[in-house]
This record gives structure tokens, sequence and C-alpha cells, in this order.
């Protein structure tokens, strides 16, 4: 019986078999290549980018967490996925002040730069584990579809996942939104495997308790696991233990930092953190509009732009395909994405398609059904993506698509993690030599402290712009937020560089 005939009673306990030795060391290879070729681009951009808006408070959070055994600092997520960070952060000797009294952001700021460690050091440390992370998120996605689909749509799922700019931007930064959605993925993939094999449940609730202890927003996928193991079968006492499992790994995450932590109250304080951040209007930015609140349509138009157009084609040939003869089959894979995508569109945070970053990960696995019906066709798609994510190497974040210009024009239509995030403080520092001895205003966006990097510069919006001559560099974020004043400013600027597709440099008369 084929994978795409299998029923769910029959399915295989393992991947099918690869004819031939010569085809498995094929495969193997192939599967090696395409990771290594993310780490590789993974670990440069980690190098390269400066600490971005979240990344100091989770490091704050790391550092705190293992030895201190205190949960003062970002209790709005649970505490995994900053375990993950300092498990990097403990191949270093982290100082710090015991007696620091400011908020979680100050105190992320006075570990990176206030305390004598070295941030860079520091933060690919933290965004190390991540990565890892990350490259074994991608070996999911590739057993996952080879599951369903056979060698061959293994290896386009894992090439639309490795190549993708999104994934290789957020699992280069010690944040948490690859870490959940990661696990999330994992524990739909261990209940479709259950279905041949029990033993899998156990293992399912293990990723599944990872997801809810790193970040609550995957509370969301928790009815859809459940409903599914149902459905492979394992009824009554399995899913109950499965769902024991689940809990015990949160549970065990908040004992990690104190075993006498009441993990259930500080869980839902989590939650009641979560939902207050929601009850705040949030300004967003989309196709040169920027408005307050939040559009329902912002993560699909988002997704939109900044996935590689040879993607968009195999996950909307994916999608029809599951659903016209992978029917069981797609439950596994499109659920769980549209239940976490129609919450997250909910949402009032109109920030970034990494609150949508499980997208990626699912729509490859179920792209890799194409090879079903077209396999060649995939096969030239996928090389698009990897034409057009490698073209944009190292600047992913900013990524977007040639329907909307490129890696170049995407602050013109999105703005915040999408674009500009803090990452080039250190590239601008560079390209300011160039204007040494002038006098700099910068408008900044992110956490990073400039004059570490050597940046000296005034703030334009504190004097009359009568003042403000010479060099005026502004982060695209605050572009896309600007004033009235900032937006007299850049009216009397002429735009002369940019720098790392996120930041422009004007020069004022």
């Amino acid at each position: 019986m084929s994978p795409a005939t299998a029923s769910p009673r029959t399915a295989p306990e393992v991947p099918p078999p690869v004819a031939g030795r010569g085809r498995r060391w094929l495969f193997a290879l192939t599967a090696v290549v395409l990771l290594a070729q993310m780490a590789i681009a993974m670990v440069t951009t980690a190098v390269e980018q400066t600490p971005t808006v979240d990344e100091p408070v989770y490091v704050g959070a790391a550092a705190v967490y293992p030895g201190e055994h205190d949960l003062r600092y970002n209790r709005e997520h649970p505490p995994l996925g900053k375990l993950v960070v300092a498990a990097g952060l403990a191949f270093a000797d982290v100082r710090f002040a015991e007696d620091f009294t400011g908020d979680q952001t100050a105190f992320g700021r006075h570990v990176l730069y206030e305390s004598g460690n070295d941030p860079g050091k520091l933060l690919l440390l933290a965004r190390l584990p991540v990565i890892v992370l990350t490259l074994v998120f991608g070996l999911v996605v590739l057993l996952f579809a080879r599951d369903l689909t056979g060698t061959a749509g293994g290896l386009v799922a894992l090439a639309l996942y490795a190549f993708s700019p999104d994934l290789i931007a957020h699992g280069s930064l010690a944040t948490l939104d690859v870490p959940a959605a990661g696990f999330a993925l994992t524990s739909a993939w261990l209940v479709r495997r259950a279905r041949g094999n029990p033993r899998y449940l156990p293992l399912a609730g293990l990723a599944l308790g990872a997801a809810l202890a790193t970040k609550v927003n995957t509370l969301a996928v928790v009815p859809v696991v459940v409903f599914l193991a149902w459905h492979a079968g394992r009824r009554g006492r399995p899913v109950v233990l499965m769902a024991l499992t689940a809990v015990a790994v949160v549970w065990a995450s908040y004992a990690a930092v104190h075993p006498s932590l009441p993990f259930a109250e500080l869980y839902l304080e989590g939650v009641r953190l979560q939902l207050g951040l929601e009850d705040r209007v949030w300004g967003g930015y989309l196709f040169g509009t920027h408005y307050e609140g939040s559009r329902w349509y912002y993560l699909p138009a988002a997704l939109l732009v900044k996935t590689p157009l040879g993607a968009l084609v195999l996950w909307a040939a994916g999608v029809a395909v599951m659903l016209s003869r992978l029917r069981q089959e797609a439950l596994y894979v499109l659920l769980p994405a549209a239940v976490l995508l129609a919450v997250a569109m909910t949402g009032n945070r109109d920030l970034g398609v990494r609150y949508a970053i499980f997208v990626p990960m699912f729509l490859a696995v179920a792209a890799a059904s194409v090879v079903l019906v077209r396999r060649r066709w995939a096969f030239v798609a996928v090389a698009l993506v990897a034409v057009s994510s490698l073209r944009t190497f190292p600047y992913y974040l900013p990524y977007s698509n040639e329907a909307f210009g490129g890696t170049a024009k995407t602050h013109l239509h999105l703005h915040d993690s999408n674009v500009d995030w803090g990452q080039d403080l250190g590239r601008l520092a560079q390209r300011l030599e160039r204007h040494r001895g002038e006098r700099i205003w910068f408008v900044h966006k992110g956490a990073g402290v400039p004059e570490h990097y050597g940046i000296h510069a005034e703030d334009p919006r504190e004097v009359p712009p009568e003042r403000v001559r010479g060099v005026l560099v502004v982060s695209d974020t605050a572009i896309a937020k600007a004033d009235d004043r900032l937006k007299a400013l850049l009216a009397g600027s002429t735009p002369v560089d940019r720098v790392g597709h996120s930041i422009t440099i004007f020069r004022r008369p």
C-alpha cells in the first residue's frame, strides 16, 4: 500500500525504506547538504547581527533563571525557551548586579552592556542553542514529509524549510518563536506516527509539553493534538497519558528554575499577561500605510510578501493535493497550522510574520505531496526558492520576494520584525566611518546601545528642526511610524545610503 492510500489503522510505523544503498546515501547526503547550508546561513547571521528588540530580555532572564532560581523577569512566557538560551550562556561567565532593580528590558541591557560582559560573544552563545533546535526541527520536517510522501517528498519539504528566509532569520535569534512552533510541529508528527505504534504517544506529549512550556500561544494546538490522538485510534488511557506527560513537562520547566514554584499559578499569570498585551493598541504598517490597531488579514498579507514565490506556489499546490488525495494525512498537517493561524490572526500585534512562523514549517510538509503528481515541477519550484534565498544572504530578516521588489523594498510594505528589528547597529557603525567628523543625528529602533558600537549621535526630535544639519540616520521602522515632526525632517532631507536594508542615511543641508 502506498503512502498516498495507507489507511489510518495500517499506516507504517517507520518511513518506507529507500531502495538501494546508493540511494540511501544520496538521500542522507542531500539532507546533510541542505541542513549545512542552513546552518552556515544562520551562524553567519547570528555573528553579524546586533541585538534585536526582544533578545536582551530573554538573555537577561536566561542569565538569572538557572543560577539565581528566580523567575522575576519575563513571567509572561514559561521558562523552557529561556532555559534553552541559558544552555548557551553556560559556556560564559555571565556577570550582572544581583541587586539590580530595573525592569526586564533594563536588566537585559545591563547584562549585555553594563556588566563588563562581551555583548557579541554573549549574544552568539545565546543564539547557538536556538540554531541547533532549528536544525533539529528541519529533521522533523524531513521525516514527517517522508512518512507521508516518500523520500523525494521529504527532500522537497526539507529544502523549503532550509531555504526559508523567515526560518533562517528567526532561527538564528535568541527568541522563542521558532522553538515553540517547532515543538508544536513535532507533536503533530509524533501523534501521526502513533497511529501505527502507541509508543509514540508519550513522545508526542513531551513535544506538546515543550511547546506549552515555551510560549503560551501554543495552547491553541492542545485540542487539535488531543483530537488527532483520538482520531488515530488511541482513545482513553493513552490520550490521558499523553496529556499528563505534557503537563509534567510544563511543571519540569518551572521546577528547573525552582522546585517549589507554583507552576500552575505562574502559567496562568503568563496567560493573563499575554491577554493584557493583546488589550493594548499597537501600531501596524502594511503596504505603505501606518495604522493604529490591527487588521485581521495582516499575517496572510505579510506572509505573501515575505515568502519566496516558489514556496507560495508549492504551498498552494501541496494543500490542494493533500485535500484531494491525502485527506486523512491532511488532518495532521493542515489542521494544526490552520488553527494556530486563525488564533494568531485574532491578535492585536501586527508586528511580524514571526507570530505565524509555524506556517512555513507545516506547509513545507504539505508541499511535499506535490511530488505525488508533479515531481519535476516540484524540484523546479524548490530551485527557484533556493535562488531567491541565496540572493538575500546574509540579510534574511528584511527579505521579501521579487513580486514585491525584493529585500531592498521590504521597508515600503512592512515594518518592525519583518525588516528592521535593531539588527544592524554594527553595520551602521562601519558605514558611518565615511562620515567621521560630521554631526550625526539618529532615530533608532532596537535594544542595542549605539555608543557601544562607536555611534555617537543625537536625537533630532529633541531640538528645533532648524538645528538638524548634516547626517540624519533613521531606522526604517521609525520612518514607517513617523509623527509629523519626523516627517517634516525627512521631507527636507535627501537619502544618500542604505544600511542592511533596515536603516536609511539622509543628508540635511
